[in-house]
């Protein structure tokens, strides 16, 4: 049912000015998704109404026209920038002679080509079966309706039935698979909060350079390309940050403007490490024409999946195709860091990225003494983990001596589940003067 043709196909892009006046981002943003697809865009039609036409959205004279470029170019198909109810596809259809596709449509068939993970082509099957299955009756308007009389009953209505309930059974499947991966990605997360290492998602705008972001300061060598959704599977991977605590980096779909609401909902596991995630940064191309409006889009999608409170800091990427900008940090009132502007492409304020991070997390790292028990070797790997260890001795009776740098929040976590290790904490008896002034030892040890 989902196997794609191997060339391109000719198609007729539709848009119209419904009530306003279109930002023309938006139209090239249209485009772009067409060629995404593999569409060889063979002419376009625009225009404007104060609103859609029941039948035909466009209304017959606009039809009219639209099927004079359609048979002129040969075209295959028909992309209307615009949601299309299955009645008015169908009338389309019925007119053009033409298959007919709407904007969720091609963002579905987008999402088909670039899905490679088991679980990110469950999720668009379900997608996509969903959005079929109001649509069905298209596919059966070549045969015989059932009517009264002798002669006058089609096996189509029958054939329908069929085919909606053999959906209905392949999509009770996928949402059964999609629920047991939804309980593995959970399991996941427990793992992480067990370890306490907190999660950064990276979310924006389709095409804003998340990936790019990704590998710059993860180095995973994820795909990435200059195209509509080239990343659709998440990717995480662990994250140092220079004098601050390990993260979990999670790269994740991109949103755009009108996303399905059955991506959404097809989507609800991928989307949960945004939801969960303890920082967002939110990557925008600041050479982008539509740049507040492509903030504002993400907003509304974060919004609608229950993550519009998770604290952001907003990355403003491709900085290296502005004319004389620079890499800088913009903080609130309080001193928080807000936006950071950088290239992701060529690397220019990744470092400000990373020590945005590490202040998020807790800037004041102590140093502290613990002498640890033969028996607590579990302690032992917890500093290993989440602290930098500078200095370890073995003791002869057993145990271990350790001097250490750790950030207090991560500290405060220990203590509060390992109350006796206070006693084990002490300060170092010699600290470097350097140390003292940059006020690592401001909290004593009992803290």
């Amino acid at each position: 049912m989902f196997e794609r043709p191997r060339a391109g196909e000719k198609a007729v892009l539709v848009h119209l000015d419904l009530g306003r006046v279109s930002d023309p981002e938006e139209v090239e943003e249209f485009r772009l998704l067409a060629r995404s697809a593999g569409a060889e865009i063979v002419g376009q039609i625009g225009g404007s109404r104060a609103t859609p036409d029941r039948r035909l959205f466009v209304g017959t004279g606009k039809a009219d026209e639209l099927k004079m470029l359609v048979e002129a170019e040969q075209a295959e198909l028909v992309i209307f920038n615009h949601a299309l109810s299955p009645g008015q596809e169908r009338n389309l259809e019925r007119h053009l002679q033409c298959r007919v596709l709407d904007r969720s449509g091609l963002i579905l068939d987008i999402f088909a080509q670039r899905a490679r993970s088991f679980e990110g082509k469950l999720q668009v099957e379900l997608a996509q079966l969903t959005h079929l299955s109001t649509r069905l009756v298209r596919g059966w308007t070549h045969l015989e309706r059932q009517k009264g009389g002798i002669g006058l009953r089609g096996p189509g209505e029958t054939q329908l039935e069929s085919d909606r309930r053999l959906l209905g059974k392949r999509i009770a499947t996928l949402n059964k698979r999609l629920e047991r991966i939804v309980g593995q990605r959970a399991q996941g997360r427990r793992a992480r909060d067990k370890a306490e290492l907190p999660t950064v998602s990276l979310v924006g705008y389709t095409n804003a350079g998340k990936s790019t972001l990704f590998n710059s300061l993860t180095q995973a060598g994820v795909f990435q390309a200059d195209q509509l959704f080239a990343t659709l599977d998440p990717t995480l991977r662990r994250l140092e940050t220079p004098d601050g605590p390990a993260v979990i980096l999670a790269d994740t779909v991109g949103f755009i403007n009108h996303l399905p609401h059955e991506l959404v909902a097809a989507f609800r596991s991928t989307l949960e490490e945004t939801r969960g995630a303890d920082l967002l940064l939110h990557v925008i191309d600041a050479a982008g024409a539509r740049r507040e409006g492509c903030i504002a889009d993400v907003a509304e999608v974060l919004d609608e999946i229950g993550a519009g409170e998770v604290l952001q800091i907003q990355v403003f990427n491709k900085i290296d195709l502005l004319p004389d900008a620079e890499p800088r940090l913009e903080r609130d009132a309080q001193g928080q860091v807000r936006r950071v502007w950088l290239s992701a492409q060529t690397g220019a304020g990744i470092d400000l990225l990373l020590g945005a991070i590490a202040e998020h997390f807790g800037t004041e790292r102590l140093r502290r003494s613990v002498r640890l028990g033969p028996g607590e070797g579990a302690l032992r790997a917890w500093f290993f983990t989440h602290a930098q260890v500078l200095a370890e001795a073995h003791r002869e009776e057993g145990g271990w001596d350790l001097e250490v740098r750790v950030p207090r929040l991560d500290l405060e976590r220990l203590l509060s589940r390992a109350p006796a290790l206070a006693e084990s904490l002490s300060e170092p008896l010699a600290v470097p003067e350097q140390e003292r002034e940059e006020g690592e030892l401001a909290v004593p040890a009992q803290a």
